[in-house]
């Protein structure tokens, strides 16, 4: 058999072997270890590697894969695993994944199904969150560069002069951008690329629950206005990967209506919770925004990558990053690659359609509800346990809590070493896998729950598990 020609017979026996070992994966994952150290033979050889001069059968490949590489994953595939935001994949998404690596399309533009199933998949999404018709979305490789491409444009649009000609050094005055203390640290990535820099992302006042006070970004953009700068945009969280917080998006949205400001919301992770009950209220107004990041790899469980970036100006977006001559754009729909920065573009867009199209926003919404459900479930329980702290307020689906142990009382030092050291060992035995933050100085154990594997059982175990961690050292 040729190297590049296989006869389908062939693509079918290994193709049959890349499946079990998908299934054997993730239908084992429940009785091993959530995480399993790589270990430091295999990392020594990877660190300085040889490329192999002789290829080898397609066997040995997946020989070699399943014992060097599959015994080793992150963990997110796992029932307990609650770390940073990292949900388990879709099994429709992985089939996704592989049938568009099989069609393996340039998703810049042209008339083929790629692009059409990117367009329907972005639609799907501007109507999930209010957004209308004519704007536009991009399928992007995650809340980074959602968050990189929408304040380009805002940029383009509210600094008053032609940006992507004359560049920063030609501003008559300093741009000015806002944000929470909550906000992702890639939009301060996404400043500093941008040429603005970061003394000039502003961080707006927050209240005790960590949100944004809008009176307090109102008297900012206005204390810039008078010092002569140019305010560009606020960012505000639609639940915030740290702790889960939702700013107050009516409000904010009227501060930028009035101060003529640019409104970016970052909904990498908390966006697709518009679809519950619980949080449709509160997320209503998505549909104000100027521009939304949002991660279907995230609460959608699509595999990575997939991010989201939606933007209510779709000439703006357009005029921000297309370098197509005007009498060179056709009459038709232009390339979605002059609506971001990637000219070669993969096929994200089939692993979400195949997801979306196999659950339903009815099968996305019990999921989602499901994962609110079980955090309030481990909220509840650290806040009725006399030996724990929950953090207040709880929003949804991450808890911040702490071991606290009456004999530590009062030594808030000793109590952050404990809960350091317990969250180690909690990681290095594999029972549960959990992520941590600081807030208001003090060390927290962080849980967030984006996993529809996870049981009450699941949730149940992780107290007594943090327990016998913090009293065994």
């Amino acid at each position: 058999m040729s190297d590049w020609v296989w006869p389908a017979e062939e693509i079918r026996r290994v193709g049959y072997r890349v499946v079990d070992q998908i299934a054997e994966h993730l239908a084992s994952l429940p009785g091993r270890p959530v995480c399993e150290p790589f270990p430091a033979e295999l990392a020594a050889r990877m660190r300085a590697p040889a490329p192999p001069e002789e290829g080898m059968d397609a066997g040995a490949v997946l020989d070699a894969f399943a014992r060097e590489i599959e015994p080793y994953p992150f963990g997110n595939g796992h029932p307990r695993f609650f770390g940073w935001v990292n949900s388990p994949p879709a099994v429709m998404g992985i089939f996704g994944a592989a049938l568009a690596a099989a069609m393996n399309p340039s998703c810049a533009g042209g008339n083929h199904a790629a692009i059409w199933v990117e367009r329907e998949v972005t639609g799907w999404f501007r109507q999930m969150v209010g957004f209308p018709p004519e704007s536009m979305g991009l399928l992007v490789s995650g809340g980074s560069m959602a968050a990189l491409t929408a304040l380009a444009v805002a940029r383009h649009r509210q600094c008053g002069f032609d940006v992507r000609t004359q560049g920063l050094q030609s501003t008559p005055s300093k741009l000015t951008f806002y944000r929470s203390g909550e906000v992702h640290g890639c939009y301060q990535k996404a400043i500093e690329l941008l040429g603005v820099g970061s003394d000039n992302l502003r961080a707006v006042e927050a209240d005790a629950a960590l949100r944004i006070l809008p009176d307090a970004l109102e008297a900012a953009i206005r204390r810039d206005r008078e010092q002569g700068c140019t305010p560009i945009a606020a960012i505000a969280s639609a639940g915030s990967v740290n702790t889960g917080v939702i700013d107050p998006l009516a409000e904010i949205a009227d501060v930028c209506a009035r101060q003529n400001v640019w409104l970016h919301v970052d909904g990498a992770y908390g966006a697709p919770a518009i679809l519950t009950d619980r949080f449709r209220g509160e997320l209503a107004a998505l549909a104000r925004a100027d521009s939304l990041a949002l991660d279907p790899h995230k609460w959608m469980y699509v595999p990575v990558d997939a991010g989201l970036v939606l933007v209510r100006d779709a000439a703006a977006m357009r005029a921000a990053f297309s370098l197509v001559p005007p009498y060179l754009r056709s009459a038709g729909d232009p390339w979605l690659s002059e609506y971001g920065f990637e000219q070669t573009r993969p096929f994200r867009a089939l692993k979400i359609w195949m997801s979306m199209r196999h659950l339903g926003l009815a099968g996305y919404r019990q999921a989602i509800a499901h994962d609110i459900a079980m955090a309030e479930r481990l909220h509840a329980a650290a806040r009725s346990a006399s030996d724990f702290e929950a953090r207040e307020p709880q929003s949804l689906s991450i808890v911040c809590l702490r071991y606290t142990p009456v004999v530590l009382a009062g030594d808030e030092g000793a109590l952050d070493a404990r809960n350091q050291e317990l969250l180690a060992r909690v990681q290095r035995e594999g029972h549960a896998f959990l992520s941590s933050t600081v807030l208001d100085g003090r060390f927290w154990l962080r849980a967030c729950v984006v996993n529809p594997r996870a049981t009450e059982e699941d949730i149940d175990a992780l107290l007594p598990l943090l327990r016998a961690a913090g009293e065994g050292i």
